[in-house]
């Protein structure tokens, strides 16, 4: 099929990823509610259109925690991102190297840290959750250090994971034993491209970063288990001093959708937030981070660096996200489209398309560079 844009993309990686691949990366928790909302919430958003101003020079670049950048973008972290492609997410960081915006490794990759980083010329940020067990955290957080990782992401809304009911009728979830696996391989072999490309030449097929703990216990209902078991529902914000004590570089919290608990981020020196809803796979019903972005941005995007993600399918969803308030925008489901439709190369041509279409929205608006991009952007309701 031909691809012009990230829903391409995204029917690409439908076609030739497993069903319970797909559906793990395209789903959301409970009636999908928020995951609408994240999509229609920022597509609503007109954008005013100014002409006859001289934009024969844009500049697409930012700076964000002191680094340089090509664009204001950065690649999220997903969890079994790696899957969709063979070794994914060091194809992913090439690309996202490449094409000079910063990518974030997520605890639960199927790459690890060092793998990731053989692989990658110039800094990454990696993504953190609070797990109960603190000694595995601080020797992630060495490692990562010991990767010259730039930025530490810490997840904060996954103290309990929300139900995702297409992971359960897909069989990612809620099928354990022999015949959840069988019924997973046979998915996978109905992909015969992805069976060649991932599932015999991409071994091994493990959480790189968690596979230490799990002592050869590598499947995936060990792996479900233990981040069952290890995902700490008593994490309050007195827990960032232990990140603080382990992590020198910038901390980032991702999950805020409440202006009082940015501003709680902020009292205690965070360097960055993410508004996020987590893709619309947790609290169904929240607001979607388009509506929740204006007055976190509002309250403190003076104090620290204030990031968003969700519902981003489009760089007119970048230029958008960035006049609601954001300093940059993190893509999730949108590289992993991508990755799964055409691994690096994929991701490389999605990043491309974006830059395109952020670049004709700034100069359909009359901006020339990034930091003129603000609530002006947007056409009166």
């Amino acid at each position: 099929m031909i691809v012009a844009s990230i829903p391409d993309f995204r029917e690409a990686s439908r076609r030739r990823t497993p069903h319970f691949l797909f559906e793990y990366i395209d789903g959301g928790s409970y009636a999908e509610v928020t995951l609408r909302r994240n999509i229609a919430d920022l597509e609503a958003i007109a954008l005013r259109q100014r002409v006859l101003r001289d934009i024969s020079r844009i500049d697409m670049t930012t700076e964000l925690f002191g680094v340089k950048q090509a664009l204001p973008v950065v690649l999220a972290p997903v969890g079994l991102a790696g899957m969709n492609a063979r070794r994914g997410e060091v194809q992913a960081v090439r690309a996202a190297n490449a094409a000079g915006v910063p990518f974030t490794l997520s605890t639960v990759s199927v790459c690890p840290i060092a793998e990731v980083a053989a692989a990658s010329d110039r800094p990454f940020w990696f993504q953190l959750y609070m797990i109960r067990d603190r000694a595995f955290m601080k020797d992630l957080l060495v490692q990562a250090r010991a990767a010259r990782c730039s930025a530490l992401v810490f997840t904060v809304d996954l103290p309990v994971p929300g139900s995702r009911y297409r992971d359960v009728r897909s069989g990612l979830a809620g099928a354990p034993g022999l015949m959840g696996q069988m019924r997973r391989m046979a998915q996978g072999a109905a992909r015969p491209g992805w069976a060649w490309d991932v599932g015999l030449f991409g071994r091994p097929h493990h959480l790189g970063n968690v596979a230490p703990v799990l002592k050869g216990k590598s499947g995936l209902n060990d792996y479900m288990a233990w981040m069952g078991r290890n995902f700490d529902p008593s994490i309050t914000w007195a827990d960032l001093d232990f990140i603080r004590a382990e992590w020198d570089g910038p901390l980032i919290i991702k999950g805020i959708l409440d202006p009082d608990d940015a501003r709680q981020a902020a009292d205690l020196g965070v360097d960055g937030i993410v508004v996020s809803n987590h893709g619309g796979r947790q609290l169904d019903g929240v607001l979607s981070s388009a509506r929740a972005l204006p007055p976190i941005a509002d309250a403190v995007g003076h104090r620290l660096t204030v990031l968003a993600d969700g519902g981003v399918r489009s760089g007119l969803d970048v230029a958008r996200m960035l006049a609601l308030g954001a300093h940059g925008v993190m893509l999730g489901r949108a590289w992993v489209w991508a990755l799964g439709a055409g691994g690096e190369a994929g991701v490389t041509k999605m990043l491309k398309l974006l830059a395109a279409e952020l670049r004709v929205a700034m100069a359909l608006g009359g901006f020339t560079s990034i930091d003129q991009i603000d609530r002006s952007a947007l056409a009166e309701p």
